[in-house]
């Protein structure tokens, strides 16, 4: 599958097509093999998927599985009300491009469009990105690959739900602000982040509305983010905990607040589980607030020999 990056800056011999300015062929084939993959999708038709992916993307198919069969029920809900198509045009050098930009429409303008991918070989490639609302709306941005002919392959597969717990992106931006003028600058982080999730389709597209949101977030970035060469120490049960990771995951429809720490010994299920308890409880004792913000916490215990223990646990059940 293509790895994709943020877009950083600008480069010569690409172009990007948005739909006005695609030919009518090439954008009616674009559209059919959108359309295709997306009813497979909602099929949970990964054999079909599979066997339309160019090569390197069907011999490492498992992510892709994955993501079909988690949203199916999504994607069912009904059909997009649009896909956006945009063809990238990279077929202007003999070697792999090192970072291939992308930019579409009028340079700022509000409907401008940044795509960056490294390592891109030659060729010609669309990017669509299709919404389904519904109870849960759900964005599938796909990335296909001329294969010939104008037949497009299944180049790279992106499925991202728009809400959490019942809120879109706005929510957790209004959110965020609130922290971040309480204080409260963890929470702030980490309910930016969630935005950004839920409202980017990919984290390789740009756009005037996710740039602004981008520069608010990194200005809100907390100093106290721990990292493995400057861990958060806690110490809870006469023992101390170093933890080098904190970070929010959605568990069951809410955000979840977890903590990676290191251990020397995360095998011993009994003695990793009453850490990880032991954690969760010292953090909470030092971020009070995050009992309102976050629906539940999570430790997971990491050692040097690559064992590793998680816990989850509803914010109401530590204690």
């Amino acid at each position: 599958m293509l790895v994709v990056v943020a877009l950083v800056g600008g480069a010569w011999g690409q172009e990007c097509y948005s739909r006005s300015e695609i030919d009518a062929t090439t954008a009616k084939a674009v559209q059919a093999a959108a359309d295709q993959y997306f009813n497979l999708s909602a099929q949970g038709d990964v054999a079909g998927l599979k066997s339309n992916a160019v090569p390197d993307v069907a011999a490492n198919f498992g992510g892709i599985e994955r993501a079909v069969v988690t949203n199916r029920a999504l994607f069912a809900q009904g059909r997009p009300a649009e896909t956006r198509i945009f063809v990238l045009d990279a077929s202007s050098s003999k070697s792999t491009w090192q970072r291939a930009d992308f930019y579409c429409g009028i340079y700022n303008s509000p409907d401008r469009v940044g795509i960056s991918i490294p390592n891109l070989p030659p060729g010609r490639y669309a990017l669509t990105v299709a919404k389904v609302t519904g109870k849960e709306p759900i964005t599938l941005t796909l990335i296909l690959e001329e294969s010939g002919g104008n037949t497009w392959k299944l180049g790279g597969y992106y499925a991202r739900t728009n809400s959490l717990g019942g809120h879109d992106g706005q929510w957790y931006i209004a959110k965020a602000r609130e922290f971040k003028q309480k204080g409260q600058l963890l929470n702030a982080w980490f309910y930016y982040l969630a935005a950004w999730d839920l409202m980017a389709p990919v984290d390789f597209m740009s756009t005037p509305t996710l740039d602004k949101l981008s520069d608010e977030t990194q200005a809100a970035r907390p100093h106290e983010l721990p990292s493995a060469s400057a861990p958060l120490m806690l110490t809870a049960g006469g023992k101390s905990f170093a933890v080098t990771e904190l970070s929010a995951l959605p568990v069951n429809g809410e955000l979840y607040v977890r903590a990676q720490y290191s251990t020397p010994d995360a095998a011993n299920p009994a003695t990793a589980s009453a850490d990880n308890a032991a954690v969760m409880r010292a953090l909470l004792a030092k971020y009070p607030d995050m009992r309102e913000a976050f629906g539940g916490a999570i430790a997971r215990a990491t050692d040097g020999a690559g064992h590793d223990y998680g816990t989850i646990t509803p914010m109401k059940d530590v204690k």
